[in-house]
This record gives C-alpha cells, sequence and structure tokens, in this order.
C-alpha cells in the first residue's frame, strides 16, 4: 500500500502534528505502508531532510509568526502534479490550510480515498489568535468551516475519543475512526536527570515542575505560572522550568518578571528529542500541564513514559489518556488547588513513587506500532470500501 501524506507543517517546525507524522511514518513501513510526505520547505538555514519520501514545497513567511511557512500555491500543485505520474492507494491530509485542498483534489483526479486526522481544535486557536473577533462568532465560523472541510472527506482520524465527540457535536457525519499517535520505543529508554540538571544548573535540592510542549497563548501557561506563585509559599527552593518555543514566549518572560518570580523559573527553550528531551523529563519531579485545546496531549505520555508523576487539568483529549491509575494527578482549573496537588506529590515521596510506577507501567500501553497496526487497519478497511463501491457502481 502506498499513502501520500500532506501537511502545511513538519520538522524542523517542532509540534505535535510534526511529531504525529514522523511518528506514524516511522511505523507504518513495517506494516506493508509505504508513506511519501509533501509538506513545506523552512528556508536555507534549515536542517537537511534526512527522511526518505519528504518533498519539500517552496513556502513563505506567516507574517506575525516566525515558526510557520505557507506553501506557496502554484509550488504545491507542481509538486504534486510531479507525484500525479506515481501510483497512490490513498491521500492522508493532516492539516486543514493548502494541504487539505491540495490532497481532496489530488485525491479526486486518481480516484483514491481521502482521510484526514483533525489535529487541533481551532475553536479556541481563534480566540488566542484573532482576540478582536467576538467568540461566539470566532467559534462560529470554526464548526462551519470545519464542518465543510469533513464533508470533504472519505474517512476522519481524531486521536482521541472526546475529540470524535466534539466533531460530532459540530454536525460532522463522515466516518470518524479514533487513532492515538504512540510512542516511539526510544520514548520509554530512562533519561539521565542528573546530566540534565548539571548542564542546565539546576540543585540536586530543587524541587522541578515541569512544562514541556510549544509556548503559544492557547497552552495556558499563564495558568501554570500563577499556580507556581501559590506553591512557592510552600516550596521556596521550586523551580518550574519552560521546554519549548512560540509566540507567547515574551509574554510569559514579561509576566514571571512582572510577578518577581523570574529566578526561578526557566526557558529552556527546545531540545534535541534524540537525547537532552529524556534527561529533561527524567530531571522533574513533577510534569505540569493545563491546555485546554489538546487534541490527545502527546506530552503527557511522555512524561509517563519516562516515569514522572504528572499533575495537570483534563480537558477534550488530555481526558482520554488521565485515567485512574496512569500516574497521574487530575486538578481543577484553579491555582491555588493545581498548586495543592502539586505539593501532595512533592511532599509525600511514597505516594510520588508509586504514581511514578504506575505512569511507566500505563505508557507501556500507548506504543506507536500497536497505533500504527490500528491505522494501516483503517486504510485496509477504506480501500475495500472504496473497491466495493466501483463494483456495485460498475454493475450498476
Amino acid at each position: 500500500m502506498r499513502v501520500l501524506f500532506i501537511s502545511d507543517v513538519y520538522f524542523p517546525r517542532v509540534n505535535g502534528v510534526s511529531t504525529s507524522i514522523r511518528t506514524f511514518r516511522g511505523d507504518l513501513a513495517a506494516h506493508g505502508v509505504e508513506t511519501v510526505l509533501v509538506a513545506p520547505a523552512y528556508g536555507a538555514g534549515s536542517p537537511p531532510d534526512t527522511e526518505a519520501g519528504v518533498w519539500r514545497v517552496a513556502a513563505g513567511l506567516v507574517p506575525g509568526d516566525p515558526e510557520d511557512r505557507r506553501m506557496r500555491r502554484a509550488s504545491l500543485r507542481d509538486t504534486l502534479g510531479q507525484l500525479a505520474t506515481g501510483h497512490f492507494d490513498l491521500v492522508h491530509v493532516h492539516t486543514p490550510f493548502l494541504a487539505h485542498y491540495g490532497g481532496v483534489r489530488f485525491a479526486s483526479r486518481a480516484h483514491i480515498p481521502v482521510v484526514a486526522t483533525y489535529h487541533t481544535l481551532f475553536e479556541e486557536y481563534l480566540h488566542h489568535y484573532v482576540p478582536l473577533l467576538p467568540r461566539f462568532i470566532g467559534g462560529a465560523l470554526a464548526r462551519r468551516f470545519t464542518r465543510s472541510q469533513c464533508a470533504q472527506l472519505g474517512a476522519i482520524v481524531a486521536p482521541s475519543e472526546p475529540m470524535r465527540a466534539l466533531l460530532q457535536s459540530y454536525g460532522v457525519t463522515t466516518r470518524i475512526e479514533v487513532i492515538p499517535t504512540g510512542l516511539p520505543a526510544d520514548r520509554y529508554v530512562p533519561g539521565d536527570g542528573r546530566r540534565f540538571r548539571e548542564r542546565f544548573g539546576v540543585a540536586t535540592d530543587r524541587q522541578l515542575l515541569l512544562y514541556v510542549g510549544r509556548v503559544a497563548h492557547e497552552k495556558n501557561i499563564d495558568f501554570l505560572v500563577h499556580s507556581f506563585v501559590a506553591l512557592r509559599s510552600s516550596c521556596p527552593r521550586a523551580l518550574l522550568a519552560i521546554a519549548g518555543e512560540g509566540p507567547a514566549r515574551e509574554h510569559l518572560r514579561a509576566l514571571v518578571m512582572r510577578l518577581g518570580i523570574s529566578q526561578d523559573v526557566l526557558f529552556i527553550g527546545y531540545l534535541d528529542r534524540e537525547r537532552t528531551l529524556a534527561d529533561c523529563y527524567a530531571a522533574a519531579d513533577v510534569f505540569v500541564f493545563a491546555s485546554r485545546t489538546e487534541t490527545q496531549g502527546l506530552v503527557l505520555l511522555e512524561a509517563l513514559a519516562q516515569g514522572r508523576p504528572v499533575v495537570s487539568t483534563s480537558h477534550l483529549g488530555t481526558a482520554s489518556i488521565l485515567q485512574p491509575g496512569c500516574g497521574a494527578r487530575v486538578a481543577p482549573d484553579r491555582p491555588d488547588a493545581f498548586a495543592r496537588a502539586v505539593l501532595d506529590v512533592l511532599d509525600d515521596p511514597a505516594r510520588a513513587a508509586r504514581l511514578s510506577s504506575q505512569a511507566r507501567s500505563y505508557a507501556q500501553g500507548w506504543s506507536s506500532a500497536l497505533m500504527a497496526r490500528r491505522l494501516a487497519n483503517f486504510y485496509g478497511e477504506l480501500l475495500d470500501r472504496d473497491t466495493a463501491a466501483d463494483v456495485l457502481a460498475a454493475s450498476g
């Protein structure tokens, strides 16, 4: 089976979509699925591609967003035209911008099925990035946009059950299959927390709270900062580390300066996923998370795989991960209550050890090999259905 992936984002742009695509591509091959990926080029300063089967499309800057790129329509059209001479069984779209329309058009001309993974909750993103637009209007536009795009697809992949339910509440009637992104085998290899602390000058007697992810407004990191302020009265030696980059970084720097905690908040930036990131997780006493917009929440799984106790709020996709016995404490959406949940872990070594053991065990059930097998089987079902439809049409 040969599948064309199309996305408006991919590495070196680090986010959950990029991670999901790379993870599935790596494991689908073992199930007889060859993938070719079409994604934006990120400019002369970007590292060269080391993955086979990646076609880069010339792209321009996105105003106000130095990280993302917008594929040029003509270049995308030319690239897909070159690929049209090859054989593909199915198109899998991963983002709803030019990639969506290019993928739908390609599949229509090739008479093959097209599916898409709904990675992003755009209703919340509009609220943060177009603040002058009234929230109820932005939400209505996002839902209408989603319904329109989903109606053009043969099927949809949702990363979590709550995401499927939300799409159905929008009025989406296209078939939706829940297939989360799993963790590659290397994510289970224990990191070296001591090495990380030495590299970044974090004393061994400091309680380290860790957030990993895009540093963006919709990730609700402000809430974590205010919860950290509430915690410091009981844990004056605590340190909050924020690993990642994004448009909210300068806002957060200004916030911690205004709150007088700049010496106790460490902005780390992006980390090498092959080595340093695992060390970062391993160094943490507690992994903290409060995003309300996750369609899944891969960083929660990464933290659990490293045996880190997690304290998190539970919204949308994260609710599918934060199950009883997973090694996490689900905390309320109030800074003082969230801080108390963190303190309950920091002040009780036996509880922390129990959560750590649960976390490692629970994360084993989220392997990427298992999820790739599910996706390959789903592709097979769609192709069988499509073949059956062709036979019926011919006989009619």
